[in-house]
């Protein structure tokens, strides 16, 4: 249970961080970032038809943030021609660091 629930915490987490980086310049016509708002969509519709559907003793609280986190990334628009930022020389960020790659990065410590 405490897995799911973390998986929650961080599907609400990144919803912000996308939600937000929408309205980057950079971030928002990047590849890195078209790929990863899909990658959140499909990973929340699997989490909620294989484990949360089957879990009715999950907090209110815990549905409430992941029905929040799937709707604030549903509305999300990103561009089908996406680029990588970096390898078109437009992100100036350090080597090895992205926004969203790095934020991203934490499902898989969870």
């Amino acid at each position: 249970m405490a897995d799911l629930i973390n998986q929650i915490r961080f599907y609400h987490f990144i919803s912000g961080v996308l939600h937000q980086q929408q309205s980057d310049p950079l971030c928002s016509n990047c590849k890195a970032f078209a790929n990863t708002v899909k990658r959140m969509k499909e990973n929340i519709s699997e989490l909620k038809s294989g484990h949360v559907e089957k879990m009715p003793a999950l907090p209110g609280e815990m549905l409430h943030i992941l029905e929040e986190a799937q709707d604030k990334i549903g509305r999300i628009k990103t561009f089908e021609d996406a680029v990588g930022q970096k390898k078109a020389g437009n992100c100036r960020l350090p080597e090895g660091v992205c926004f969203i790659k790095l934020s991203k990065a934490i499902l898989d410590k969870i």
